[in-house]
């Protein structure tokens, strides 16, 4: 008998997201990658979120909706799991939006958290 496991992805990206990614993943300095999201030392809070067009590389874990993957490195997972990225594009603060039940408070910016 083989025991399978399966691994619930460390976030989640909605419909509009995907949809946004697949546009620019279709950009020819992005042919052959998929998004990064990371989490590093910064911001107004502590941390802050980053963005990045990338290979997969050794221990990365992943996440997406089906359509698009986006890699994570196990350390960013850490803050990152549970994670939803959206995107919106109103005039006025538009663009990737991620909310983060892992962040204990945010900056007005929505681009930093402390954990």
């Amino acid at each position: 008998m083989t025991e399978t496991t399966t691994t619930e992805p460390v976030l989640a990206v909605t419909a509009r997201a995907a949809e946004e990614i697949t546009s620019m993943m279709a950009l020819p300095e992005n042919a052959g990658k998929s998004l990064r999201v990371y989490v590093e030392k910064g911001g107004c809070s502590g941390m802050q979120y980053g963005m990045v067009f990338d290979e997969r590389r050794d221990g990365d874990l992943s996440g997406g909706d089906g359509n698009v993957s986006v890699y994570v490195d196990a350390i960013s997972a850490q803050y990152l799991r549970g994670t939803v990225i959206d995107f919106s594009d109103d005039l006025t603060a538009g663009g990737f939006k991620i909310t983060n039940p892992n962040a204990r408070e945010s900056c007005g910016c929505g681009k930093s958290f402390s954990a």
